[in-house]
């Protein structure tokens, strides 16, 4: 019965010895990458800026009237940091998947990493979303690992459940991430 009681002193002292192990941590950082938008003619059409944290990162998504077609668009990290075929985007690959998930925020066997929710596009074509995503931008399985990843647009959009891109379409707009 004595074991109980020293047990809980200890880790009573204990405790507060931690707690102080972490506030004398310097807090991480916030990394800041930004990157432009193009268009299937390679033409500017607006920007990326994420900004990575501690536990998650933050895309911001800003497109300049006449960007893109009014309406939603499926809006997804592929896996390698390539928009040098503007027809297609195809270079880009399919999801950031390391996980080998299936596709849709919806999905019960989903979502794989590359899944993010769709942007509205104004009546004059342009944009601004701001969205959330467990990805980490630097390190191991990273947005920019040894070949980058791309965030890409598509012309219509994700219904987050179908596969393997949720009806999204074509790829409208790429954005590197190196």
């Amino acid at each position: 019965m004595r074991c109980i009681p020293a047990a809980l002193v200890l880790a009573g002292l204990a405790s507060p010895a931690l707690a102080q192990d972490k506030k004398d941590e310097a807090p991480v950082a916030v990394q800041t990458f930004e990157s432009p938008i193009t268009n299937g003619k390679n033409e500017p059409i607006g920007k990326i800026v994420i900004r990575d944290g501690a536990n998650a990162l933050v895309l911001r998504v800003t497109i300049q009237a006449g960007g893109l077609t009014p309406g939603w668009h499926g809006l997804h990290f592929h896996a390698v940091g390539d928009c040098s075929d503007p027809e297609k985007f195809e270079k880009s690959k399919a999801h950031v998947n390391h996980d080998k998930r299936s596709h849709g925020l919806l999905n019960a066997d989903g979502p794989d990493e590359g899944d993010l929710p769709n942007l509205f596009a104004n009546a004059d074509g342009s944009a601004n979303g701001e969205v959330t995503s467990e990805m980490a931008l630097t390190g191991e399985d990273s947005l920019k690992d040894g070949d980058g990843s791309a965030l890409i647009i598509h012309a219509n959009e994700d219904d987050h459940t179908a596969q393997p891109i949720g009806g999204a379409g074509a790829r409208v707009a790429c954005s590197v991430i190196k």
